[in-house]
């Protein structure tokens, strides 16, 4: 898979300048006269204004529960346990991640735009990941060495001598739904309908605070610059140098950045994300509200188009492969499921709604698994799915099916 190069045949397209948001250089907005460094670095008195290390625990968090669904050695309580991970428990290989005071399950369903004013589907969506655990550990564990067929749980091998899934009675891969509804209910989330909402950037005494250079504390930052970083974090924060991110650093939003990216039809998406993100948080330093607005809008667009657009890639790609590749087409439309899920925690700019609501995410699962599910679904019933998906976005199945 191609690595992205923005952070260098991109940038060597703008002016080489100092990429520090004191400094004159990078791009200028013309209506504003903002100036986006060259890439997401950004100083003040000669150190380092961005912080976003939570987001990396985080997503490295996710990134061993993840692993640990394919992990038979596992128990339900120990997954659990990584999940909702408590201070000092040793849940994870990392002593690092052990020794933290943060969990994956927390931040699951938790934006302040889309759930502090609804525990009932923060509760309901938490305990939907509660269950793809436990359904994988009563479920598929029991049956691992076990060949799968409709109504059972086993495992299938892609043809040729391809890898092995490991299904439930339906074919759905359990940890691929959990991952990839996992980037929707966390990454996107996260990003979208917490960090960059006004509730957040602008909460209590913010926009005075960052007018007049108030730090948060001991730290080196305005607390609306943090607020941005942490954004930023949960997208690049997996990266080597998330100053100049080349994508595909976690399995996560910022694989299916570069994922969407390489499909020409999409192609300039993960630099449109990166730019925004750049300029957002230029024009915080610049005090410019509306400029730093007009970004959040452009995020919120493109990573909304991000899972939309796999959602139907899985979908088609399942299409093309049933019948003569189970294993392949049940991996995919697993794929599928957790980005269909992921869906309502997208964001239309300018508005407080996300593309599909969770009712109507639902009834767009419930379609895969009626029967037997992934072995009974249809041609037909995988095409509606995806015509519907695409209907809401500018873009069609065909070019997000290829």
């Amino acid at each position: 898979m191609k690595k992205l190069a923005f952070g260098l045949a991109a940038l060597a397209t703008l002016a080489l300048t100092s990429c520090s948001s004191d400094d004159d250089g990078g791009n200028v907005t013309p209506t504003s006269g903002v100036t986006a460094p060259d890439t997401y670095t950004f100083v003040r008195s000669g150190n380092t204004s961005v912080s976003f290390s939570r987001q990396t625990t985080r997503l490295q968090m996710a990134q061993e529960i993840v692993s640990g669904l394919v992990n038979t050695a596992n128990t339900e309580a120990s997954l659990d346990a990584m999940f909702a991970h408590e201070e000092g428990a040793n849940d994870f290989i990392d002593a690092d991640l052990n020794a933290s005071n943060k969990s994956v399950r927390s931040k699951t369903a938790a934006s302040t735009d889309f759930f502090s004013a609804n525990t009932t589907d923060a509760t309901s969506i938490k305990a939907t990941f509660d269950g793809y655990i436990a359904n994988q550990v009563t479920e598929v564990f029991p049956n691992w060495s076990s060949l799968a067929s409709a109504g059972f749980a086993g495992q299938i091998q892609q043809a040729g001598g391809g890898s092995t899934r490991y299904v439930n009675a339906k074919g759905l891969e359990y940890n691929q739904a959990f991952a990839k509804s996992l980037i929707g209910a966390l990454m996107t989330d996260q990003i979208v309908n917490n960090y960059l909402s006004t509730t957040v950037l602008d909460e209590a005494d913010n926009i005075a605070n960052n007018d007049a250079d108030v730090l948060d504390g001991d730290n080196n930052y305005t607390t609306m610059e943090h607020k941005w970083d942490e954004a930023y974090g949960y997208l690049y924060g997996s990266e080597i140098n998330p100053a100049v991110p080349v994508l595909e650093a976690d399995k996560f939003l910022n694989e299916y950045l570069s994922k969407v990216n390489d499909d020409a039809d999409f192609s300039g998406i993960a630099l449109e994300v990166y730019n925004a993100f750049k300029l957002g948080r230029a024009a915080i330093v610049a005090k410019d509200y509306d400029l730093r607005d007009e970004q959040v809008a452009i995020i919120r667009s493109k990573i909304s188009i991000v899972l939309a657009v796999r959602g139907v890639y899985y979908l088609q790609q399942g299409k093309n492969a049933l019948g003569t590749d189970n294993a392949s087409a049940f991996h995919a439309l697993s794929e599928a499921y957790g980005f269909i899920y992921s869906l309502q925690f997208t964001r239309k700019p300018g508005t407080t709604e996300p593309y599909f609501t969770k009712t109507e995410v639902e009834t767009l699962t419930n379609q895969l698994m009626v029967g037997n599910g992934f072995w009974d679904v249809t041609s037909e019933t995988l095409d509606r799915i995806s015509d519907a998906i695409s209907a809401q976005f500018d873009f069609t199945t065909a070019q997000a099916g290829s």
